[in-house]
């Protein structure tokens, strides 16, 4: 029988053992990021307990309910308080920094701890293991993990990148492999080669991908025509997501079926910025706004939204042409056909004229 004594021992060995593990464990979660500067982000986020988005947006410290809405696609008018079911796995939009050649959640979220909080605690409960512990402590110089205290602020580490990838500019999106996924499943969900994720994420084998763990998956975004003066540049929409720029004064959403293209239009919300929104009406268009056409044919000029400055929205036009009248070409083509096919008739009947005689005079016929 083993005595008390030695089961305490036992079980404190087992305990620290644990411990070590989860501290030492490498930094799986990291994402690569030798771009420099900042970026715009999402990560996954499976809800520990049920809770609302209103809850959620003041975890992670999101600026605007909006933000969190339009980076998975909800109603804008969704409640705050509405509930959400334990276990559900939303997206999060969060700020990127990147540093020695790694990148991390921008100052943004921060934790404050309450008594009773433990690191481990923090990282796989609160964070549902977005990170480990040790990164947790490295970013917040904790020496001692023991050594927290109530209303301690912690920076709290979220993968992210800003780099472009295969020459373009992506968001980076941190997305939670569930069980079953593979890298294949995934990168044509999300548009991008198997090779890419592979070499983006570190590995070798499409077989080395785990359950749980987060993988960097670069997400295109819709073009758009905003310049690189604008207060919002680069403007990185990617599909099936919607934002607010222009101090709230124009919404904007990607669709991939609209030839990924950036739709913006003048949106419903308070400007942050003025007393009333900016004319968002395209120079040289008689009363033709950001959204809007001079027809609803295919010969047409639409006004796009180009940017904005502390004084002004910047529109620009573009052109939409007719594409080739397949329909008229179509029944030019049948025409042209029905004239030969009448002369080969004519040409066939001549024929039939010229040597019936001779059949007719034949006894053999």
């Amino acid at each position: 029988m083993v005595s008390s004594s030695r089961l305490t021992i036992t079980l404190a060995s087992l305990l620290c053992l644990v411990w070590l593990l989860i501290v030492s464990s490498p930094a799986t979660a990291s994402f690569t990021c030798r771009s420099g500067g900042t970026c715009d982000a999402i990560i996954d986020y499976t809800l520990p307990n049920a809770t609302t988005y209103n809850a959620v947006k003041k975890l992670f410290h999101v600026k605007n309910l909006r933000s969190l809405l339009g980076v998975n696609n909800l109603p804008v008018d969704t409640p705050a308080d509405q509930k959400l079911p334990a276990n559900q796995t939303i997206k999060i939009p969060f700020p990127c920094l990147c540093r020695n050649g790694t990148g991390i959640s921008n100052k943004r979220p921060t934790y404050t701890v309450v008594s009773g909080d433990f690191l481990t605690h923090i990282a796989l409960d609160i964070f549902a293991g977005l990170f480990t512990v040790q990164e947790l402590q490295t970013v917040n110089n904790i020496t001692d993990p023991n050594v927290i205290q109530p209303g301690d602020k912690l920076w709290v580490p979220l993968p992210c990148s800003c780099d472009d990838v295969d020459g373009e500019k992506v968001v980076h999106y941190g997305r939670l492999v569930a069980t079953g996924n593979t890298v294949d499943d995934i990168a044509q969900q999300y548009n991008v080669s198997q090779d890419t994720l592979l070499k983006l994420n570190g590995l070798s084998d499409p077989k080395e991908l785990i359950a749980g763990s987060v993988l960097d998956v670069p997400l295109k975004a819709c073009q758009s025509m905003v310049s690189n003066t604008s207060l919002d540049y680069p403007l990185l929409v990617p599909n099936d997501t919607y934002v607010f720029t222009a101090a709230n004064c124009v919404a904007c959403k990607c669709d991939a079926a609209s030839n990924w293209t950036l739709q913006c239009q003048p949106s419903q919300i308070k400007s942050s910025l003025w007393k009333s929104c900016p004319s968002m009406q395209c120079q040289g268009l008689d009363s033709v706004s950001i959204g809007n056409a001079t027809s609803s044919d295919c010969n047409s000029t639409a006004c796009a939204y180009a940017g904005y400055s502390n004084q002004t929205i910047f529109t620009t036009s573009t052109q939409f042409t007719c594409p080739a009248n397949t329909a008229s070409y179509t029944r030019s083509g049948t025409w042209r056909w029905n004239i030969i096919l009448v002369a080969i008739s004519g040409v066939a009947i001549c024929f039939l004229f010229e040597i019936t005689p001779r059949f007719i005079g034949d006894s053999t016929w």
